[in-house]
């Protein structure tokens, strides 16, 4: 049976955003292994049948010496395992990943680029300092002989050819998003009741939560809503937001945190508005796509990855980076209109059944991998 691999760096991650996709390979008679530091989601991957295998890794650090010992660690992974495949997510990740299965002799590898973060989208100068660094690993691990890249949006696709991080543009794939369950997240009608305006994500500054903290100031002066903040810090990310800040927009009636959702299907429900206010260049945000799938009307920033989803006035607004006031503009035009925000919730749907399911999505996956055992 062939073995694939899938590596992130939080356990968090492959439960969220690729469980769908471990699923469509074992029912195709793939064996699947994930590989992660350990958290609290491993338990959940392992009661949905797959196996996992600690990587040790420190997410923060930047420790030349740390980082050796992560990618030994992971080496050794896989020539204990040997894996037909790998399929890398997230940064160090992808960069580990690909150096391990070079030195190991491993022959596929797939890398998933997810957006490009703090290190290429800021120009302070820790970020400076870093994106030098990035790119030249980003050089050399990417030119495995066997290593395609699968971009989630075409601006990321075009910078990584553009700066020859990659050899040939060849070994890059396009695929937008890593699928919805269109059935889990079903459309539904508005609930009753004061509007609901939703951010579901990690609690982090980048996601735009303060910008959007900040636009329901001045929504509050005209209009009776709820901002709603679904999902938890990350205090192994830097930019994490404490919990005593969003204990204290709640005492202040800005927001309700409603801390992790289980079942975020069932929060898209309850909510009129979703929005994602980001400050980073995403992939194509799944939380997004899965308030679209649930009919429901969405505001983001003009960034990539939301750009190649959201049509302007179709299915949502797009709005300028860190603009709070722009941002309550667009909201309020959505406060306003139920007819609109039916309108757009419809119009997201149909976008989502034409493109963007997670059996769409896992096929096109699973074609990349497929051409490259193939070539073994």
């Amino acid at each position: 049976m062939t073995k694939i691999f899938l590596t992130a760096n939080t356990d968090w991650y492959l439960y969220n955003f690729r469980i769908s996709l471990a699923e469509f390979l074992r029912e195709k008679n793939y064996e699947v292994v994930f590989i992660s530091p350990k958290g609290k989601f491993v338990d959940k991957i392992i009661e949905r049948g797959f196996r996992w295998i600690e990587w040790e890794l420190n997410r923060k650090s930047t420790n030349p010496f740390s980082e050796l010992i992560a990618l030994k660690n992971l080496a050794k992974i896989f020539k204990n395992e040997k894996p037909d495949l790998v399929h890398n997510h997230t940064i160090k990740s992808c960069l580990y990943g690909t150096l391990a299965a070079r030195i190991v002799g491993i022959h596929s590898v797939v890398n998933s680029i997810t957006g490009r973060g703090y290190v290429f989208s800021e120009q302070d100068k820790k970020a400076n300092f870093l994106r030098g660094i990035v790119k030249i690993l980003y050089r050399v691990a990417l030119n495995h002989p066997n290593c395609n890249l699968i971009f989630e949006n075409a601006n990321d696709q075009k910078y990584f050819i553009d700066e020859k991080l990659i050899s040939s543009s060849e070994k890059t794939v396009l695929i937008k998003g890593v699928g919805v369950d269109e059935n889990l997240f079903a459309p539904t009608e508005e609930p009753k009741g004061k509007p609901i305006i939703l951010l579901a994500s990690r609690m982090l500054w980048e996601k735009g939560v303060g910008v959007l903290v900040d636009a329901t100031k001045i929504l509050k002066q005209k209009y009776d809503f709820i901002t709603v903040l679904a999902g938890e810090p990350d205090p192994s990310n830097p930019g994490s937001i404490p919990e005593s800040t969003l204990r204290m927009w709640e005492k202040e009636g800005l927001v309700e945190w409603w801390g992790f959702q289980a079942e975020i299907n069932k929060v898209y429900q309850k909510s009129h508005i979703v929005t994602l206010p980001t400050m980073y260049n995403e992939g194509v945000p799944t939380n997004l796509l899965e308030a679209s799938s649930s009919s429901r009307a969405i505001v983001a920033s003009d960034m990539p990855g939301c750009t190649d989803f959201i049509i302007e006035g179709e299915n949502g607004f797009l709005v300028p980076r860190n603009d709070s006031k722009s941002l309550a503009i667009a909201l309020e035009k959505l406060l306003k209109d139920p007819a609109l925000r039916n309108q757009m919730g419809k119009i997201g749907r149909k976008m989502i059944l034409q493109n963007y399911t997670k059996e769409i999505v896992n096929t096109k996956t699973l074609n990349v991998f497929k051409k490259l055992l193939l070539s073994k």
